[in-house]
């Protein structure tokens, strides 16, 4: 069996109106086949969301509401777009990987597919989505604890996964859907082949861990990385839970917090808050 980081992966990311998967709007999106030793092939979209962006998301992405409107593809157009392209990658069984793809950008696609063309996004699809690879998850579960890195740099954003990992940042390029998606592929790789060495072979940051579960990423089909993410996704949303509700600061304690651990997909609210 090929190793699940060697093979053929689809690096998908989203910046975006706000940072509400509820609310937001896509305004660039990028989905790139990369390794599997072929050619990487690149796509990527500029969307004119049709809503003003919120302050902090042009801040970040650095695309003004009259940029995006002047250059920007119908949201419709450039949704169903997405969509298709991302069809054609699951029916091929290649891989989804992103940082937080399945907290964030599948679900924001799930929305815009709602909003636009009608359905659901595995509606769209035709399939569930069971080949997903999210990093920020793994991430989580094999190198827990981790502390921020500043008050602007939080421990498991992509940019601290990448250096973690021994990925050069450039901050310049940074947060262009483009360039974070293919980090995204590069730090799984990374992740995938700590796994699959000894454990005397691997980084000495890792050998320092207070828990050793790189162990957990080795011999796996995607298939079966992707049922077990899913268990640590739904781990990781309980902890953050219960620190809401019991452990944080006054000014963020909320004693009735819920934090929803499904994974890759979240279903969208119904009317009057039910799921």
């Amino acid at each position: 069996m090929t190793p699940w980081h060697t093979q053929r992966l689809a690096a998908l990311d989203f910046e975006s109106s706000d940072k509400d998967r509820e609310t937001a709007r896509i305004v660039t999106g990028a989905l790139i086949l990369v390794g599997g030793d072929l050619p990487t092939d690149t796509r990527t979209w500029l969307i004119n969301p049709g809503i003003p962006m919120e302050p902090g998301a042009i801040a970040i992405h650095k695309i003004t509401d009259e940029y995006a409107a002047e250059h920007g593809m119908p949201a419709d157009q450039g949704v169903s777009e997405i969509a298709q392209a991302l069809a054609e990658v699951v029916a091929a069984g290649t891989p989804i990987v992103g940082h937080n793809v399945g907290g964030y950008d599948l679900n924001l696609l799930d929305r815009e597919c709602a909003r636009h063309l009608g359905d659901s996004l595995e509606g769209v699809l035709r399939q569930p989505l069971t080949r997903v690879i999210d990093t920020m998850v793994i991430d989580r579960h094999v190198a827990p604890y981790r502390r921020r890195v500043s008050e602007d740099q939080g421990p498991y954003q992509m940019r601290t996964t990448a250096e973690t990992y021994g990925l050069r940042w450039n901050e310049k390029k940074a947060h262009g859907a483009e360039y974070d998606a293919l980090m995204s592929a590069r730090a799984a790789y990374r992740m995938g082949a700590i796994a699959h060495r000894p454990r005397a072979d691997r980084p000495e940051w890792v050998q320092r861990l207070r828990t050793q579960r790189f162990d957990a990423l080795a011999g796996l089909s995607v298939d079966d990385l992707h049922l077990r993410q899913q268990g640590w996704a739904a781990e990781q949303a309980a902890s953050f839970q219960s620190w809401l509700r019991e452990k944080a600061p006054p000014e963020k304690r909320d004693a009735t917090a819920v934090v929803d651990g499904r994974w890759p997909l979240i279903p969208a609210p119904r009317e009057g808050g039910d799921r």
